[in-house]
């Protein structure tokens, strides 16, 4: 009884999913004590509305990212794919009916058709990148890189063609937009939708392969598990819930865009994932975790722009791409055996002022239309990171 109490803390303590909940509430905290309107104190619902919101969007298509990256794979078309669908279903929806597009009533059937033929739109993209991968032998990265740009293209081509050289088709159903959009419907369904891929990854033969075919895909061709047919089903997954986002963005939007729309949002989706705590050698990942870590990176844009205030959407990439650092840094720390030291190396001793550098010129950024700022703070901050650096490089040379 009492080895049992210890090896569960201590398995609790170290699974990115208890982690990720922790720096989720210390990140809600540090908000409500920094945000100058106290917005999480003030207008809580409203606060957790837009969270939800932009949490449930983006767990959509990571929901796919993270079933790809956990069988070794990786989507970088996923932003595309979206913009593709919001267009195609737009593009179906005056098709169908064209004189219930323009009146701005448009009729149940041709919804519900448009709905189909843009899900399975998008399932095509999924066949085309399991051929691209599995048939012509292309890398992921490459496979999915070329349909990053041309499916934005071919959506751009195809808007002018539906429009008359319009940029842009614009939804005229606002009831219809109104349903589509609503916080609560999409939650539910985001809701069922991540209990169906949890189900398959956690408790059907084929997750099982999934993780198998990402940790070594030999072994696994190797004990004849089908990995070709795997890779197709990982991408057809994460093709067609990019699909479903591609609709409730066009609608919450109110216009499909394709040259700008969801533009860079597979880089946030494979962000999550990883944050989650899915490697991106393959073969490990939850799908709980990959939720959280939704709700992490979008608790996290949103407490910067309550704190900054106007203008830190400029800085949103930059955010995610320090939390993905240190998410996969200190995820990393825990599972290797092999404890590289970060500062105590010629090269960790260069990185210290490029480091610090970057962090005195971020506070600027960050802080310099805050009445209270001075250049000053910005070159204390960097001089403080700096000295928190080196003692930790000279802590890693004396521990050698």
């Amino acid at each position: 009884m009492n080895s049992t109490a210890p090896s569960f803390i201590s398995r609790l303590w170290s699974s990115v999913e208890f982690k990720l909940i922790l720096a989720w509430m210390a990140v809600v905290v540090a908000t409500t004590v920094l945000d100058p309107g106290h917005t999480y104190w003030n207008n809580p619902g409203s606060s957790a509305e837009l969270i939800i919101r932009n949490t449930v969007l983006l767990g959509f298509f990571a929901l796919g990212s993270a079933v790809i990256i956990i069988s070794g794979g990786i989507d970088l078309s996923s932003g595309s794919v979206i913009a593709m669908s919001a267009t195609v279903f737009g593009s179906l929806l005056i098709v169908l009916d064209p004189e219930g597009f323009h009146a701005g009533h448009l009729a149940t059937s041709a919804v519900i058709m448009a709905t189909v033929g843009t899900l399975l739109a998008g399932a095509m993209v999924g066949t085309l990148h399991a051929w691209l991968i599995t048939c012509v032998g292309l890398p992921p990265f490459i496979a999915t890189l070329a349909t990053l740009v041309g499916l934005r293209s071919f959506s751009r081509g195809l808007t002018q063609a539906v429009t008359n050289n319009k940029s842009q088709i614009d939804f005229p159903d606002l009831a219809l937009r109104d349903a589509l959009k609503d916080v609560t419907s999409v939650s539910i369904v985001f809701i069922l939708l991540a209990l169906a891929v949890w189900f398959l990854m956690s408790r059907t033969v084929i997750g099982r392969h999934l993780h198998a075919m990402g940790g070594n895909e030999q072994a696994a061709k190797l004990s004849g598990i089908q990995t070709d047919r795997l890779k197709w089903l990982a991408y057809v997954l994460g093709a067609v819930v990019a699909s479903m986002v591609g609709i409730v963005y066009f609608a919450d939007t109110g216009s499909a865009k394709p040259d700008i729309l969801a533009r860079g949002y597979e880089l946030n989706a494979i962000a999550a994932s990883v944050i989650g705590g899915c490697s991106l050698q393959g073969g490990v990942g939850t799908i709980f975790g990959t939720v959280l870590g939704c709700l992490f990176l979008r608790t996290v844009i949103d407490s910067v722009n309550k704190i900054v205030g106007t203008g830190a959407d400029v800085y949103e990439g930059m955010i995610v791409g320090i939390v993905v650092v240190l998410a996969v840094t200190f995820s990393q720390r825990g599972v290797s055996s092999v404890r590289r030291p970060f500062f105590g190396t010629l090269i960790g001793w260069a990185a210290i002022p490029v480091l610090s550098l970057l962090a005195g010129l971020s506070f600027m950024l960050f802080f310099r239309d805050k009445p209270w700022f001075g250049s000053w703070h910005a070159v204390v901050f960097g001089v403080i990171v700096a000295g928190i650096l080196l003692v930790r490089g000279i802590t890693e040379v004396r521990q050698k």
